[in-house]
């Protein structure tokens, strides 16, 4: 697992972007035109990503499925059996909580939208999500306690083994059908719908997609959205980690 994320953090954005700088000041004298081209494509793509228009145009791309209107959460115990939320990784070790684990902020949010779900519709909650660092508790332990601590909801099943999007879904798969489950409200970052919705589709579920977190609207940033910000690159690289996982997950699944 560390040699696999190592991998992945400089073969992604923006680890490959300071590769390039670093491959384009080792060139700057043997191969100047080289330097330059790999100066180019490190710098820009760095500008870019900081850049929140385009961080917002990109995340409209991904953000194919429309919100739920709030009318509709009375009314989904009659198109769904139970309400799925996906774990989003865990802050290890927060000492103003005594140092236990906590949920990150997306995490928190997928809850808190799953829990508004949870007591308009008074639908049955599963929490998915496995062992962040490869030690407990889970994700979808967590999210349990924090449910039922922060927001009052109860959470009835737990899905504590999965790691990945397609694992989220073929082990809730395997927790939910033998029950008579297959109608699920799948809550997530709108940006990772399409790929979660996808992957609960062939696990065999009829989904209704609960998206919340939109990044692919104005957000009101001032001029325009072409200041960099250390937001937008965060985010940038989150949309740029789900693209890859979009295309990923067609080729091998």
């Amino acid at each position: 697992m560390p040699i696999k994320f190592f991998v992945k953090q400089w073969l992604m954005p923006p680890g490959v972007l300071f590769l390039l700088l670093l491959i384009a000041w080792w060139l700057r004298i043997r191969r100047p035109g080289l330097s330059v081209v790999c100066f180019a494509l490190g710098l820009g793509g760095l500008w870019l990503m900081s850049l929140p228009l385009v961080m917002q145009k990109a995340a409209s791309l991904l953000e194919t499925e429309p919100a739920l209107p709030m009318s509709e959460w009375a009314g989904l115990a009659g198109r769904a059996d139970a309400i799925v939320v996906l774990g989003a990784g865990r802050e290890r070790g927060d000492p103003g909580w005594g140092g236990a684990d906590q949920p990150t902020a997306t995490a928190l949010e997928r809850m808190r939208f799953a829990a508004a779900l949870a007591k308009a519709s008074g639908l049955p909650v599963l929490t998915s999500g496995g062992l962040h660092y490869d030690t407990p508790p889970s994700e979808a332990q967590l999210m349990a306690d924090r449910l039922r601590e922060d927001f009052g909801v109860q959470v009835k099943w737990q899905e504590g083994a999965s790691r990945t999007t397609w694992e989220n879904a073929q082990l809730s798969a395997q927790v939910l059908q033998p029950l008579g489950i297959r109608r699920v409200v799948v809550v997530t970052q709108a940006w990772h719908m399409q790929r979660s919705r996808w992957s609960f589709e062939r696990a065999g579920f009829e989904v209704v997609p609960a998206p919340m977190g939109f990044l692919g609207r104005d957000h009101a940033r001032p001029f325009g959205g072409l200041l960099p910000e250390s937001r937008a690159m965060w985010q940038s690289g989150q949309l740029l980690n789900e693209a890859v996982g979009l295309v990923g997950y067609r080729l091998f699944y």
